[in-house]
């Protein structure tokens, strides 16, 4: 069975929020946290420790 990767961290997120219910805001930086390292010169470091 192969799931797509969006619909698994929906799923995962949305798990996440009901069970533990951490406050908006934090998701918010998260988020948006996530998203400006991604395009940052940081990202090739990043991408090869995932790996």
């Amino acid at each position: 069975m192969d799931v797509p990767l969006w619909l698994a961290l929906l799923v995962v997120g949305y798990l996440g929020v009901k069970l533990i219910r951490p406050p908006w805001w934090l998701i918010a930086v998260l988020l948006l946290g996530g998203f400006l390292l991604a395009d940052s010169v940081l990202a090739p470091v990043i991408d090869t420790a995932v790996k």
